[in-house]
């Protein structure tokens, strides 16, 4: 028993002792733009980056039309519970650029350029405010993750990743947030819902709509307080058919409430709703 308390608190010191390099890393900054999601990655450099430059740390949420309107809601909330300073900022500026034309192409690698864009975005934010350094929620896990191709947008663009370069883990950040009583710290990520359709397939504005209206519409179905902590939910948009994917703890609640779901999903124009017995992924 002894044995497992120690390791316990070995484990403890070494996140602390990153979490204190985090710190003195935000230190060496003058000030910073965070790029703030409202996720818990995000949100623990919007803390850390407050506690440490206070009024000179600002927290950026870009509203893109890819983004649930419940997640751009939530931002504001947390930002305000972190008390940082925060700006909501429509991506509508830069709509004619050729990164956003790239993006709603939908290719393999759409989130560099989405990345690309925002970054766009948030230099205009820097410029404007006096701001040198951008800072976002990247950590070590993230980088070990092939896919994610807006990595090579946030280096190339010379945007700073305080977690990875401290080394926290996704699992390590939660324990932090948790430490500090952010009430996000067990929120599940959350993917645009560009990810719900499948690559070389154009974005438009009406397809996501109907993605995030059918995502509310199940939640709404399932949500109870046993369990709303339950379902992480995606609906993958392939034009008539809606394919449904949950963790595998949600399958059988998905099951249970078919018929609702079914008649929810059809009125939103589906002619076909299936679920995917292989489950959530990402």
């Amino acid at each position: 028993m002894g044995k497992k308390n120690n390791n316990t608190h070995q484990i403890n010191n070494a996140i602390d002792k990153k979490y204190e390099n985090l710190l003195n890393l935000l230190k060496n900054l003058k000030n910073v733009v965070v790029a703030f999601s409202g996720g818990v990655d995000s949100s623990v450099v919007a803390y850390a980056a407050h506690k440490i430059l206070g009024k000179n740390a600002l927290a950026v949420t870009i509203d893109s039309f890819v983004m649930p309107r419940k997640e751009i809601m939530y931002a504001k909330k947390i930002a305000k519970e972190i008390g940082i300073s925060h700006i909501i900022v429509k991506d509508k500026e830069n709509k004619d650029t050729q990164n956003f034309e790239n993006f709603l192409k939908n290719p393999a690698d759409r989130c560099y350029f989405c990345k690309k864009n925002d970054i766009e975005i948030l230099k205009q934010i820097s410029k404007k405010y006096d701001i040198e350094a951008i800072v976002d929620g990247t950590n070590t896990d993230d980088l070990k993750d092939t896919g994610r191709f807006g990595i090579k947008a946030l280096r190339e663009e010379g945007v700073i990743s305080p977690l990875a370069e401290v080394g926290l883990t996704k699992q390590e950040i939660r324990e932090i947030a948790g430490k500090i009583k952010l009430t996000n710290a067990e929120k599940p990520s959350m993917a645009c819902l560009a990810s719900r359709i499948p690559c070389n397939e154009p974005l438009t504005k009406e397809r996501i709509k109907r993605i995030e209206k059918a995502e509310n519409l199940i939640k709404g179905i399932l949500s109870s307080k046993r369990t709303k902590n339950l379902i992480n939910i995606r609906v993958r948009d392939h034009k008539n058919i809606a394919r449904l994917e949950c963790n595998v703890e949600g399958i059988g609640l998905i099951i249970k409430n078919r018929n609702k779901i079914v008649r929810a999903l059809k009125n939103l124009k589906y002619e076909y709703v299936v679920l995917d017995l292989e489950g959530y992924s990402k």
